[in-house]
């Protein structure tokens, strides 16, 4: 049978910036928050989540400003089954053009054990509260947390009560990650069949991938009548993640003859969003990752280049380009120009502003000069680094000269710009980023814990660039900065400064939040 226009129509719920964000050390600044709701909406997601506003100050004003400058998508907002949640979402995403109240309760025994609700109190609770949210907004979703664990039974008696309610989607929540996807495709068959009023709401799917079937029940759903993905760039999210947003668009576009669908993403923007949220998340793209892996397009054996050049379809089912990849990896140098920088930035999915191209071509020219040939991944860490270390940073690292070698101790000579005043110290340590950091910790006292410190080499070659990656735990909470450099102890002092200032600012926000609360 054929499908319609309307039937066939896929909605992509994206969901980077709340369930994204709750990867233990994602946390983004609001500017970040902002800029990618901004891509996002340029590259056709249909629903953007911009958070959970009833979380802290900062979560509730990343809501109300992506709200307010969003031009197409639907903004969303999470909220727990309780009016005080749903009022604050509310308040939140009001002033979006499309604004819509998620609301939810986990429903399985596990959850409803927690919550210390029987089932017929928390039927009363589900009707309450989305009748509250859809007196409010007319575009209200309802999620069941834990879905697939709960009792089939009792799952229908809440879709049912949340559908009577006036919640417009249902979306199915495999909360931990434990479906598989005959399952998926069972569960929301069922739920179309059996529970009044299913033709009249859209169902969602919301996947976890704890056991790596995230992708897979996704679309097992939607052949069974979801209409609606919930997922992330990246496939960012608590534990192993989310549903990865490129994953379940290039599944639909390259195997549309079995799954005859469509989204109405721009999947020329994909690499472009994949690399700012792995920038601005702190959390790098696996190299085997699908669709946008580094080694995604990327052929070794000899057999497979043979085929490549005879007919790159032999071993290709996607083109490069389809996802905004460039196909040749032109090599730049010390004598490129600034237009030839900003034309090779434009291709790598970077548009730059006057001023910003101004300082990231002094950027180039530098490494250039330290570098004989700079390739696309070199331009790309360049703009990460650009990107993590403004100028409106706390603390900035103004100069760094280490001592290492077999004998011990190594020491480290730093200075540190804070708050527009140069310090310097000398430290050691075991190992020459060991005595960087103790610097770090002599100028500016902090209890921290280092939870992680990594380095990747971007390019090959002994003049690489490495970028660094530092997590930094503090009261529970975790904070990720990254820095690219040629030379490894300054990028990895770089990336320590650029966490620290992120949970600087973190502090500054839930004391502004404080105050706000103390003075209401």
């Amino acid at each position: 049978m054929t499908q319609s226009p309307e039937q066939d129509r896929v909605l992509i719920f994206d969901t980077t910036l709340r369930d994204g964000e709750q990867s233990p050390g994602a946390t983004m600044s609001h500017d970040e928050k902002l800029e990618i709701a901004q891509l996002l909406d340029e590259m056709g997601v249909d629903i953007i989540e911009a958070g959970f506003p009833i979380a802290s100050i900062g979560d509730f004003e990343a809501v109300r400003d992506i709200a307010k400058v969003v031009q197409n998508a639907t903004v969303c907002g999470l909220a727990r089954a309780n009016a005080t949640d749903i009022d604050r979402a509310w308040e939140a995403v009001r002033e979006a053009r499309s604004p819509r109240i998620h609301t939810f309760i986990g429903t399985s025994p596990t959850h409803r054990g927690i919550t210390e609700l029987d089932m017929d109190a928390m039927i009363e609770c589900i009707h309450e509260t989305v009748t509250h949210a859809r007196n409010l907004c007319d575009n209200v979703q309802w999620s069941p947390m834990d879905a697939t664990r709960t009792e089939r039974d009792f799952l229908f008696r809440t879709v049912e009560t949340a559908i009577k309610a006036g919640a417009n989607t249902i979306n199915i929540a495999d909360t931990v990650g434990y479906t598989s996807p005959r399952e998926s495709a069972e569960l929301i068959r069922a739920l179309r069949g059996h529970v009044p009023g299913a033709d009249e709401i859209v169902f969602a799917t919301h996947c976890h991938n704890d056991l790596g079937m995230a992708t897979a029940n996704a679309l097992a759903a939607v052949e069974a009548g979801a209409r609606q993905i919930e997922c992330t760039i990246n496939g960012l999210g608590e534990r192993a993640g989310n549903t990865a947003l490129e994953e379940v668009v290039m599944a639909i576009r390259t195997r549309n003859d079995i799954m005859p669908y469509r989204t109405g993403i721009d999947t020329r923007r994909i690499m472009q969003a994949s690399r700012l949220v792995a920038t601005v998340s702190g959390f790098p793209v696996q190299y085997n990752k699908a669709v946008v892996g580094k080694n995604a397009f990327a052929h070794e054996s000899g057999i497979h280049q043979d085929g490549m050049l005879k007919n790159a379809e032999t071993f290709e089912i996607m083109r490069p380009e389809d996802i905004g990849l460039n196909a040749t990896n032109l090599v730049m140098g010390k004598h490129s120009g600034r237009a030839a920088l900003n034309a090779k930035l434009r291709e790598l999915g970077y548009e730059l502003g006057a001023n910003q191209l101004k300082d990231v071509f002094v950027r180039f020219k530098e490494l250039a000069d330290r570098k004989k040939e700079v390739y696309d991944d070199d331009l790309i860490a360049l703009m990460t680094d650009s990107t993590t270390n403004t100028a409106h940073d706390y603390i900035k690292v103004g100069y760094l000269r280490v001592v290492c070698g077999t004998e011990s101790p190594q020491s480290a000579e730093l200075a540190l710009i804070i708050d527009g005043e140069e310090r310097r110290t000398e430290a050691t340590g075991d190992g020459p980023v060991d005595a960087t950091f103790n610097a770090v910790k002599a100028l500016y006292p902090h209890d921290v814990r280092l939870q992680l410190y990594q380095v990747h080499a971007v390019t090959e070659g002994t003049d690489a660039q490495a970028t660094v990656s530092v997590r930094l735990e503090d009261q529970g909470k975790i904070f990720t900065g990254q820095s690219a450099d040629t030379d490894t102890v300054v990028a990895s002092a770089k990336a320590y400064v650029n966490a620290l200032n992120k949970l600087l600012s973190n502090r500054d926000r839930a004391r502004a939040g404080a105050a706000l609360q103390s003075a209401s």
